[in-house]
This record gives C-alpha cells, structure tokens and sequence, in this order.
C-alpha cells in the first residue's frame, strides 16, 4: 500500500513503560503529529515478529523513537556499561531498522533511534555522558536548551540550511566512537555527537535530540520531519 491519498504510511516503533514494568506502550504524540503536519500518516508499530513484515508492506519510511533501552554489551566502549534497562524492543527494533535500511526505504532516527543507527553501522556507545562533556550542558533535562554546530555538506545542513541550531537534549547515553560508513553531521557545543546519517542511503538520519518536542518552538524542528516525509513520498511513488 505504502501510501494512502498521496499521504506515505510511516511506521513509528512505539516505546514502553520501562521504569513502571514495562507494562504498556507508549509514544509522544508530538511524533504523530509532525509526520501529519508534514503530510505523512504515522502509525504505531508494536513488538511482535509481524510488525517486521506488516511495516514491509504497508510502511514507506520509518521513525524511531526515544526511549531508554540497553543495547548489547559489545555495542558500548570496553570500560563502559549502560545502566538503561533491558527492553523486549530491542529485537523488534533492531530488525525493523536492518529491513528498512536494506530496502534503502527512508529512515529516521530520534534520540535511541539515532543510537540504533549508529551502533548498526559500527559505532560504539557510552553508558554514561558526563564522562564526554564538561559540565556545561544538563543533557539528560528535557527542559534544556543548547546549541549545536551542523556540518556542512551533510543532508542535515541541506534540510535546515543553518550552521547553528537551538535544541533540546534528554539523553544519558552517548555515541562516542563512529563507524567507518557513517557521517557525523552535527556535534553540540561541548562536544557531544548530536546527529548522524548514512551517505550510501537516500535518507537514513539520526538525531539526538526530540524535535518532535519543539514543534511549536522552532521551524527547524518540523522541517527534519517534513523532509523525511517527502523522502517516503517519493519512495511510495516510485515504489
């Protein structure tokens, strides 16, 4: 199906309560809501095994959401450990990702999704940001505000057109360490890797920080989703 009245279908892998049980799903509205100001028609993915194969058929694009889940040991620096709890997500997701990225259907990734697709293209995370920043910044309030640096040349310059941004920041684990296939397109001030993307791929970004919770305080923040949802457009159609 792929698209419903010229609007793409965009899959978004629900969160769960993780510090409650894990008892429930859950995603911010504000995910929901940009894909549809952008045009797209965002529905939530659970964590069966058939999320894989109804997202092939019916989904244009994916988005990750955040959350706090640990990734596998290997995936983090030898002297570091995630204190994130461990989350039947992970799987789901993961495989959701490797499909979508195999497939070159468009991809993007906030905050853990951003993660996701940097530890699957050879990265290497840290358990713990303090360790990486100069205390400057609080990146784990989502009441902060921070500026970082896009790089020129990347798809996260094109979209934005900026070299400097204003974001949010609601994270306790950082990619420290890039794979050779990804390219880092921004950094916040103090250092931090803040988004990253896939060259070889039409569009596969990763941002850390939640523009889906800026929308009503920034342009910046919807133009991210308005380009990735005229990238599952394009793939729709030509599909």
């Amino acid at each position: 199906m792929l698209a419903i009245d010229h609007k793409p279908i965009i899959g978004i892998i629900l969160d769960e309560n993780t510090s409650q049980g894990a008892t429930a799903y859950e995603a911010g509205k504000g995910y929901f809501r940009a894909i549809e100001r952008a045009g797209g028609i965002g529905i939530g993915l659970s964590y069966s095994p058939d999320s894989v194969l109804f997202a092939l058929r019916i989904c244009a694009g994916l988005l990750s959401t955040g959350a706090r889940i640990q990734f596998p040991a290997d995936w983090y620096r030898a002297d570091q450990t995630s204190q994130a709890p461990q989350s039947e997500r992970f799987e789901i997701e993961r495989a959701l990702v490797e499909a979508f990225l195999l497939e070159d259907r468009p991809y993007l990734g906030i905050c853990n999704g951003m993660q996701m697709l940097a530890c699957l293209t050879g990265s290497l995370m840290s358990g713990d940001i303090a360790r990486y920043t100069d205390g400057t910044i609080p990146h784990d309030d989502p009441t902060t505000r921070h500026e970082i640096d896009v790089i020129a040349g990347t798809k996260l310059h094109a979209i934005i057109g900026k070299d400097r941004l204003i974001v949010n920041s609601f994270h306790r684990e950082c990619v420290v360490e890039v794979g050779a296939h990804l390219k880092v397109s921004a950094y916040s001030i103090d250092g931090i890797i803040e988004a990253v993307e896939r060259a070889d791929k039409s569009f596969a970004l990763g941002i850390q920080w939640h523009g889906e919770r800026l929308l009503d305080e920034s342009e910046d923040a919807q133009a991210v989703f308005s380009a990735f949802v005229q990238a599952c457009r394009i793939y729709a159609q030509c599909a």
